[in-house]
């Protein structure tokens, strides 16, 4: 699975989790908790199971995003494409444990008339929700690790 290298808009980034990927899968693959440790998701409701061709609608930056989950590869790889707006996006999570850690890679590109008419506006916006998702799920896989007794988005002592 790829994105499409030749979109308008493109973005990627990764980071080091203090936390093994089965944690960091679990949290990704319940869907429906999205907005429990992500606060850029105001909601998100898979139907059916996680599985490809199955659907699930979610809320993020104001959007309704309609979205068809096309890989799993427990505990690598989650891939789906969304589609709002005119914008056909696909996005990939991949998981990558090294010595007790996970880095976790993501990558996304948007194509359709809003992203060849707004490039540059599009790729800021996506840098920004794809580095702001990487450290809401840094956040909670090392919280779940290291305070599992404490609630998500609680503070730190």
């Amino acid at each position: 699975m790829r994105i499409n290298e030749k979109a308008p808009v493109i973005a990627s980034g990764e980071i080091e989790v203090a936390a093994d990927a089965i944690t960091i899968w679990e949290m990704m693959a319940t869907i429906d908790h999205w907005p429990e440790w992500n606060a850029d998701v105001l909601s998100a409701a898979l139907q059916g199971e996680l599985a490809p061709g199955s659907k699930f609608i979610w809320k993020a930056g104001g959007l309704t995003i309609t979205s068809t989950i096309l890989q799993v590869e427990r505990p690598s790889i989650l891939a789906w494409t969304g589609n709002t707006m005119g914008i056909k996006a696909i996005h990939i999570w991949q998981l990558v444990e090294r010595d007790k850690k996970t880095i976790v890679k993501t990558e996304e590109s948007w194509e359709g008339l809003l992203a060849r008419l707004l490039p540059s506006l599009l790729q800021k916006m996506l840098k920004k929700s794809i580095d702001s998702g990487l450290l809401h799920l840094k956040v909670e896989a090392e919280r779940r690790i290291f305070f599992p007794d404490r609630p998500a988005n609680s503070p730190s002592p």
